[in-house]
């Protein structure tokens, strides 16, 4: 392969004495379920992030679950959300039998447009779940706005956010309850699966706490049916080092971006992302919208150019959601989207040369 999508090795030869001595120190030490490690990246979450409270759990698809759950996202209850977003971000409402409800997006920033969102809500509506998208949060004053109206609790999907602000405030802390993943693709990514809650209300960080135990208050005293979802030890150990190193790496995702930008911006076949709102973007993922997506996806195969597609079929025509009544054209700017959107590699350690290569290849297809 000329580019992959995404490597650690790069950054983790770059570091490599930093992680194994960090992972060192916790064989050393004795493993420990939520070691001191976990407590400390907590405590270092919460510093970065503004928020008063973060619990570490096993995936960010676990901290949808434990917060969809603990904010009453259940029993036929109707949740607000969008199509175009990743399995969990909907899922995690049907697990509990809560009822997602779908509102289309906004064409340009690929996050639920927030003004069709009013016309959804009714006596049954409980929450919002907005998901922060790629590069920029969703429009949380008008999300905000409309969950003071209409007493909704409000749970951010920020799985894909750790770094963006709206209005000075980092993603997940507005609402009700936020979340992270830190899968390793993230913007702060550890070498497997973890997750964080975060939230600024005491009495949702307690039960967080006791939901990632089994519900349990104390040992073996069960107050709540729980989970089983720990952020392992390990990977906190190595989130720690990463998140030292965090601002630079947003800032270098933020370089690679604007190489992409400049080398792409007069080829009329494509679209470039563009960041709305008053806010702090962050290039987890670069996405173009491509004429002929399909066509230029094999010729970047052929060249050997990883790339990925965020998303290529809505929730709403997906098989597991049938029983929800959706059909095609329910939601067109997402279903349209989803035909031409197209993801390019970009992680800190990429290369201008290969960033070069990418968008060559990209001319080339067009040029013929």
């Amino acid at each position: 392969m000329k580019v992959n999508f995404y490597t650690s090795k790069r950054e983790y030869m770059e570091k490599k004495a930093e992680f194994d001595g960090a992972i060192e120190s916790v064989l050393e030490n004795g493993i420990s379920t939520l070691g001191k490690e976990v407590v400390e990246f907590e405590d270092k979450v919460k510093e970065f992030t503004g928020a008063k409270y973060a619990v570490g759990v096993a995936s960010g698809t676990d901290a949808l679950v434990l917060s969809s759950d603990i904010l009453g996202f259940k029993d036929g209850k109707e949740v607000i959300t969008s199509p175009f977003t990743f399995l969990a971000s909907s899922s995690c409402i049907a697990r509990h039998g809560g009822k997602p409800v779908f509102v289309d997006i906004d064409e340009e920033t690929f996050n639920i447009d927030a003004n069709k969102a009013e016309e959804k809500i009714n006596k049954n509506t409980v929450g919002i779940l907005p998901i922060h998208l790629f590069c920029q949060m969703a429009d949380m004053d008008k999300i905000m706005e409309l969950s003071k109206a209409h007493n909704l609790r409000v749970l951010e999907d920020a799985a894909e956010a750790f770094g963006m602000k709206w209005r000075g405030k980092h993603s997940g802390t507005i609402g009700d309850m936020g979340i992270f993943s830190f899968f390793p693709t993230k913007t702060l990514g550890g070498y497997g699966d973890g997750g964080m809650i975060v939230t600024n209300d005491e009495e949702l960080y307690r039960l967080a706490k006791c939901y990632r135990v089994h519900g349990a208050t104390r040992k073996y005293n069960y107050e709540y049916l729980g989970y089983n979802s720990r952020l392992d030890t390990i990977q906190a150990a190595i989130l720690l080092v990463k998140l030292k190193y965090i601002n630079e790496g947003i800032k270098k995702r933020e370089t690679v971006a604007n190489w992409y930008k400049d080398r792409l911006k007069d080829i009329e076949n494509i679209k470039l992302p563009t960041i709305k709102g008053e806010q702090n973007g962050v290039y987890y993922v670069f996405n173009i919208i491509a004429e002929n997506r399909d066509g230029l996806v094999e010729h970047l195969k052929k060249n050997e150019v990883q790339y990925s597609i965020y998303y290529p079929k809505p929730l709403h025509l997906q098989k597991c959601f049938d029983y929800l009544g959706y059909k095609k054209g329910d939601f067109p700017v997402a279903e349209k989207v989803s035909q031409s959107i197209l993801a390019l590699p970009i992680y800190p350690e990429i290369t201008e040369d290969e960033v070069d290569f990418v968008c060559d290849t990209i001319r080339d297809f067009y040029r013929k």
